[in-house]
């Protein structure tokens, strides 16, 4: 299967390009700058320049599935955070209406469904998320939503928890990916939203279970 990985040069993003070429599929892997073209063929990607503020479309033509996971952080200023969290996931869900692509996971974040829960440092970050969270659950994409508590770049230990009201906790970015990718074919995921942590549960079966 072909798919997208908007955020593909990121620290999630690199993990996800990596296993979606480990599990047998093409995994275009969306770069702004073309010095990124060798690191992401490095890990099995094939590199397609296009920027979140510009027309993506030609990025995404022919992809089945798409994955977003780019975002400014929570450590960036509201005007960033703006156009790449909020701004560029609308248009990347938009563009994926109009090619008619069949999956759309995207990477949110723990609180994004309500942000006055989360540390007031980074609200303005959770209200964004929100507002891109809510336009794919109001569009006729068949969604995935993971929100992960804290990322760490601990390796991955192919355990998880998922669910709601999860409380705070950590989960590894390279387990972040892994749900990810696994998301993208599992039928149990589909039009799902949930939190993901650290557990003890494999993560094929933490994937099934959401059906």
């Amino acid at each position: 299967m072909r798919v997208l990985v908007i955020g593909s040069h990121g620290k999630v993003g690199r993990h996800v390009v990596r296993l979606l070429h480990e599990a047998g599929h093409e995994a275009r892997a969306m770069i702004r700058d073309a010095g990124q073209t060798g690191e992401m063929r490095s890990l099995g990607g094939d590199p397609v320049l296009a920027d979140l503020e510009d027309d993506i479309t030609h990025a995404m033509r022919g992809a089945r599935a798409v994955v977003f996971t780019a975002g400014s952080g929570g450590h960036t200023g509201p005007d960033k955070t703006k156009d790449v969290d909020r701004d560029g996931a609308l248009l990347a869900i938009e563009t994926a209406e109009e090619l008619g692509v069949d999956r759309f996971v995207m990477v949110s974040a723990m609180n994004a469904d309500d942000p006055g829960r989360g540390n007031e440092k980074i609200r303005h970050y959770l209200e964004a998320k929100k507002i891109a969270d809510d336009r794919l659950m109001a569009s006729s994409l068949d969604y995935v939503i993971v929100r992960p508590g804290r990322l760490s770049d601990d390796p991955g230990t192919g355990k998880v928890r998922v669910g709601s009201g999860l409380g705070s906790g950590e989960v590894p970015r390279e387990d972040v990916a892994a749900v990810v990718v696994t998301a993208i074919e599992e039928e149990a995921a589909s039009r799902s939203v949930f939190e993901l942590l650290s557990g003890e549960t494999p993560i094929a079966e933490a994937v099934r279970s959401l059906g």
